[in-house]
């Protein structure tokens, strides 16, 4: 047993007796056990380092913090290029890195671990049986700044206060946040309501805030590429575009905004700024790949550079008793998805969480669609990733089921072959060697999704409420229940989307149960969606998603729609209640509750209404009667 001080400090060191998880191997004989204990004051990077490198892969190991304040600086971290998820990619510094390391438990003992500048917190590598608890995580500076509207003027500028927290300096007349390790433009931005500590009503209306417009002028014609392009990779994102806004320090935290083309944001609303798309998610609080048993109990995420939870090709993933929620006076926790899930496998579960204020959705389920670029024999195809933020995802292992998709034709796979192996040729491009023949139907220009990598889903007992975007993004066949949660979102509570034209993240949404649940104020923001939805980029008439079940649930609501049902066979909707509150005024006054499109075997019973639409259900295409009961 190693027992680590750091300064010489003779500070009490305890050890408590873990559980592990039920999936950890029986037969392991020894375990390495690691105390850790130092005065707040200290970097304690360097110490975890030594301690992560000493683990035996073959032993059981667990890793237990004295109750403290842990600071953890990127100076003494392991360096890694790393291809993030829906992320940009980066040269990172990260504090725990775990590779080919199983049965590891990680218990903070109600610890909060700060970490000062780009650092990824957590990454864990072809891991199996994970287990981290009573831990909180934090950044000393954000990776998002926030000021506060104060007035309109007659020019249509309007100014902003900043507090010292969010330290700013006008460079060529743009406004640039800057950190001691960081720093980031307007870029995007949104508002929040100080009072609710929630996302402003309307938001849309006022915000983005308008940072970007064309160029003038330019010398030059547009460049024949080779190879198809990315209009969002880094050598193209900005060309064609110049600098849309001027703004002016009027005082020490106080500043001018001229030339901003939407409505005028509200005074008092607080602007929540993270920089330009593309350069501002890079430091999830855990990245975790190709790790087999992933259990979260009582970790607490204040603030990431991106996601809170992210993980790629995994299986098998609990998190219980789990918080995003931001500390002190700020308004933003993570500065994308709370969690996210992508090519993900066995079961994937979130109780009794709480995802708070967070830049992007609660959950995203998904796998992932690749373009096949190029035939290159009978058994071997090249294939291509479509978004940047993509660059880099493995698409199957060998021995998976990989389908051939053709969107225009079918939501579902028309061929289906498993994989001999894959290589990795470049972020942009891996080519996938087949044990079967390609059929001579699959074309180049068909899109590939890995049928092995979707799980079954469990949410329950969460509460998703506060947050810009979605509360679930779910995108898998397998069975998903959602029970028993609390949502209050800026647009949609649930979205179930086939997404194929910019993020391409697969898969169609099957066998859901959608029970118990409280759905209170959602779509506020101010888009014209429903507070369940279902939605595909293709527009077109092909079935995506069946056997969904939405029974016992109550929807409070401001404005009128509740459910939009596309491109779906087979959706009970029973027992349900649906109020108007009054919260906010209504919207979209003229919408009915319901619209069904392309959709058959809708079944309607036995719910209650008490709104204020005058139409209760809207249809299109659809050859069948449907009636609200």
């Amino acid at each position: 047993m190693y027992n680590m001080k750091f300064n010489f400090l003779l500070l009490p060191t305890f050890f408590i007796n873990l559980m592990l998880m039920p999936s950890c191997s029986s037969g392991i004989d020894k375990e390495q056990i690691y105390k850790i204990s130092l005065d707040c004051k200290d970097d304690a990077t360097s110490s975890v380092y030594n301690v992560i490198n000493k683990i035996n892969k073959e032993e059981e190991t667990t890793i237990s913090f004295q109750k403290g304040i842990y600071h953890f600086y990127p100076e003494y971290a392991y360096e890694k290029y790393c291809y993030i998820s829906n992320h940009n990619d980066v040269l990172a510094r990260i504090a725990f890195m775990f590779k080919n390391k199983n049965n590891i438990t990680i218990d903070g003992n109600g610890s909060t671990f700060i970490f000062h500048g780009r650092m990824i917190p957590f990454l864990m590598e072809n891991c199996k049986n994970i287990n981290v608890k009573n831990l909180s995580i934090d950044f000393s500076d954000s990776f998002h700044s926030e000021s506060q509207i104060t007035s309109h003027n007659s020019d249509g500028s309007f100014d902003m206060k900043i507090s010292n927290e969010y330290p700013y300096e006008i460079r060529n007349g743009q406004l640039v946040f800057v950190k001691p390790y960081y720093e980031h433009t307007l870029g995007q931005s949104i508002l929040y309501d100080p009072q609710r500590k929630a996302i402003a009503y309307q938001t849309e209306l006022f915000t983005p805030i308008t940072t970007l417009t064309k160029v003038k002028e330019k010398n030059y014609n547009d460049f024949g590429y080779k190879y198809k392009t990315d209009l969002k990779d880094e050598y193209i994102r900005y060309r064609g575009k110049q600098d849309q806004l001027e703004v002016e320090q009027l005082k020490p935290g106080l500043v001018r905004v001229y030339n901003h083309r939407k409505k005028l944001p509200p005074i008092g609303m607080i602007l929540a700024s993270k920089g330009e798309q593309g350069e501002n998610r890079f430091a999830p609080a855990f990245k975790v790949n190709d790790t087999y048993g992933f259990y979260a109990e009582n970790v607490i995420v204040h603030h990431a550079g991106g996601m809170g939870f992210l993980f790629e090709n995994c299986k098998d993933v609990d998190l219980y008793k789990c918080m995003i929620e931001p500390s002190g006076n700020r308004m933003v926790s993570t500065t994308a998805d709370a969690t996210h899930f992508v090519g993900c496998g066995g079961k994937v579960s979130l109780r009794d969480c709480v995802f708070h204020n967070q830049l992007d959705d609660a959950m995203n389920v998904h796998g992932a669609y690749q373009e096949i670029y190029e035939i290159i024999d009978n058994k071997t195809l090249r294939m291509r990733v479509g978004h940047f933020q993509q660059l880099g995802f493995k698409l199957a292992n060998p021995g998976d089921t990989v389908g051939v998709v053709r969107l225009s034709d079918s939501f579902h796979a028309f061929c289906k072959l498993t994989v001999k192996e894959t290589d990795q040729v470049n972020g942009r491009y891996q080519i996938i060697h087949l044990n079967e023949p390609i059929p001579d139907n699959v074309k180049v220009g068909d899109l590939l999704e890995n049928l092995s990598a979707y799980p079954e889903i469990i949410v329950e007992n969460c509460d998703i409420s506060r947050n810009r975007a979605r509360g679930l993004l779910i995108s898998s066949p397998k069975k998903t229940t959602i029970r028993n949660n609390y949502f209050s979102t800026e647009m949609e509570a649930i979205l179930f989307p086939v997404e194929s034209s910019s993020w391409f993240e697969s898969g169609n949404a099957a066998n859901v149960y959608i029970e118990g649940n409280t759905f209170q104020d959602c779509t506020s923001g101010g888009m014209n969606r429903g507070v369940i939805c279902f939605r595909t980029d293709d527009k077109n008439k092909n079935i995506a998603f069946s056997n969904i079940n939405i029974i016992g649930n109550k929807f409070n609501h401001f404005d009128n729609l509740i459910l939009e049902i596309t491109n779906v066979d087979g959706l009970n909707f029973i027992n349900n209640e649906i109020t108007n509150t009054g919260t906010f005024p209504q919207q979209f006054p003229d919408n009915p509750v319901f619209t069904v499109s392309y959709s058959k075997n809708i079944n309607f019973s036995n719910n209650k209404y008490e709104g204020k639409a005058e139409k209760m259900i809207e249809t299109k295409d659809c050859n069948e009667t449907i009636e609200f009961k």
